[in-house]
């Protein structure tokens, strides 16, 4: 990577924006309680000649920033935490036990702040800059939620991008895939109703027990024998809840399933195959089975041309050795998708670091690679430029 890839102006403020990050990082909230981020965000875009406005998603913050005229890009940062206990010994580590900044979130939104400092001082553009910085991304769908309080309504995009760091690349590399990117996200609840009595005396109740036990093994036919071999599907049983002495039979038991597929429709098969699955299995033994679908984020697709264009601002900047070769779907999974479904966009990845000792991101011991964010916001300038060039 070129050493002077950083945009001066960008440079010249990287030990501040870095120490913000660490401030965020040092006081985690989860989401919709981000209210000192939130704040935080606010104060800083203010300062900078920003017209903010604040209450989207409940903790949600849109800055606007107007120069000339022509086209509008929207540019989103995520600021919640997870419900994680750090374990990184950092000087910066979470203040707040239980709560820690472990996928990075930190440094998105000190990243985009950056980009926001150096696009109020320089405006190297014509056109308008929406900044969105979203609560609860994790599994609480704020982007909806920002959605349903009017964010397109208020403030229409031509188009709007994201980014997210990715650790077990390269420090500074970029990765861009048109069409499905991130797989959707379903959690599921199957709550079994047998009836109860004395271990010693098993044929006298229903066990829900040995019911949750067939429908673990019937669940492993369904991506096997369902689902195109081709296509990608995953349904994962990550817990079983029943009783409480080694001589009781239960009443109940309680089964909780995490789904995700890269496609609409094999999300939709997923969802009548399970359904029907867990209700014939529990009758088939005498009981009776409820299925509490909960379909919480989509397939994110991102659109072909903007992803071009986003692939064809990091060529330009940094060279082909700065493109992640043969960048495939990722099955974690992303709110941004809702975002997505009503503006064209593209959700975009930056290497966090390839080398050892570095670890997954909701991980106790993960942080963001601060050499990230110079890079980052100087990708999102460069992104601003072209766009509205």
């Amino acid at each position: 990577m070129q050493e002077d890839a950083v945009l001066p102006g960008i440079r010249a403020i990287e030990n501040e924006m870095v120490a913000l990050r660490h401030r965020i990082h040092a006081h985690p909230e989860l989401g919709f309680e981000e209210f000192v981020t939130s704040d935080l965000v606010a104060e800083y875009l203010q300062a900078w000649g920003y017209a903010v406005h604040r209450g989207l998603g409940g903790t949600g913050v849109v800055g606007t920033l107007r120069h000339g005229t022509g086209r509008t890009i929207g540019l989103r940062a995520d600021m919640d935490a997870l419900p994680i206990r750090e374990a990184t010994g950092l000087p910066y580590a979470s203040h707040i036990d239980g709560k820690m900044h472990a996928c990075g979130h930190d440094g998105h939104t000190a990243t985009l702040l950056a980009a926001a400092r150096y696009l109020a001082e320089h405006k190297p553009f014509s056109g308008t800059v929406h900044l969105i910085f979203q609560p609860a991304e994790e599994g609480m769908g704020g982007a909806r939620e920002m959605m349903k309080d009017g964010l397109f309504d208020l403030f229409p995009c031509d188009a709007v991008f994201a980014l997210h760091n990715m650790p077990g690349f390269p420090v500074g590399s970029f990765g861009f895939l048109p069409g499905a990117f991130m797989a959707s996200s379903d959690t599921v609840t199957i709550r079994v109703h047998g009836r109860g009595g004395h271990g010693a005396v098993p044929h006298k109740a229903v066990d829900p027990v040995v019911v949750c036990a067939s429908i673990v093994l019937a669940l492993q036919t369904v991506v096997a024998r369902n689902v195109d071999p081709l296509d990608m599907a995953i349904v994962t049983v990550g817990a079983v809840q029943a009783g409480e002495a080694p001589n009781v039979i239960p009443d109940s038991a309680e089964m909780r399933l995490s789904v995700r597929a890269l496609k609409a429709d094999v999300r939709d098969l997923l969802q009548t195959r399970i359904t029907a699955l867990a209700h014939a299995q529990a009758e088939s033994f005498g009981a009776h089975a409820e299925v509490d679908y909960n379909r919480r984020y989509p397939v994110l697709v991102n659109h072909a041309d903007q992803t071009e264009l986003a692939r064809s601002v990091a060529c330009d900047w940094l060279g082909e050795d700065a493109l992640i070769p043969g960048m495939k779907p990722l099955t974690g999974s992303e709110d941004f998708a809702f975002l997505l479904e009503a503006c064209p966009g593209c959700y975009l990845i930056i290497g966090n670091g390839d080398g050892e000792g570095g670890c997954m991101v909701h991980n106790p011991g993960y942080d963001f690679n601060d050499a990230c964010l110079p890079l980052g916001a100087t990708y999102w300038v460069k992104l601003v430029e072209r766009f509205l060039a």
